[in-house]
């Protein structure tokens, strides 16, 4: 896994260059957004379980054939199991925040995960939704918490759904 930093050195020294102004303007970004990347963290994880438990009555709210008999979320094991991966891609969204790098998503969640799902006949959309439902959450608890500009929080949440929905090929 590497942060903003570590990619942004990486790239440069593949390439043999110094770091240049934009290299340098986007250090400076990153720095500059440090702080309010660890406060928001430490907002996910004193509140993680109330979040989870939020979104996912927002999204069986908004997709209630998902908690009717036959659909995915039906059952109680198969609604732990919702909650659980909710869970698992808030925790992800906070490491993302955090490192300012997208890298630890496609590592630990992104790889293969269409894939599994797909062939367990999980659906995707749903799981999209509840992304974006948790990112809405994290961003009004975040303000909450004094954070003026949340537009960071929104960077891991888009990128996990925009890479776990539908693409044509």
């Amino acid at each position: 896994m590497r942060d903003a930093v570590t990619s942004l050195i990486k790239n440069y020294d593949n390439t043999g260059r110094y770091l240049d102004r934009n290299a340098l303007d986007a250090l400076k970004s990153y720095f500059d957004t440090g702080v309010a990347r660890v406060q928001a963290a430490s907002v996910i994880n004193g509140n993680a379980a109330a979040i989870v438990k939020q979104a996912g009555s927002r999204l069986f709210e908004d997709i209630p054939e998902l908690i009717r008999p036959g659909g995915n979320a039906y059952t109680t094991r198969r609604y732990a199991a919702c909650l659980r991966d909710m869970d698992y891609y808030l925790r992800y969204a906070s490491y993302a925040l955090v490192a300012g790098s997208m890298d630890v998503l496609d590592e630990r969640v992104l790889q293969g995960l269409r894939e599994t799902y797909n062939s367990l006949g999980v659906p995707i959309g749903p799981t999209v939704v509840g992304i974006q439902i948790m990112k809405e959450i994290v961003k009004e608890q975040v303000a909450e918490a004094g954070i003026e500009d949340t537009s960071f929080v929104d960077q891991p949440f888009d990128y996990m759904t925009r890479e776990l929905s539908e693409q044509d090929v």
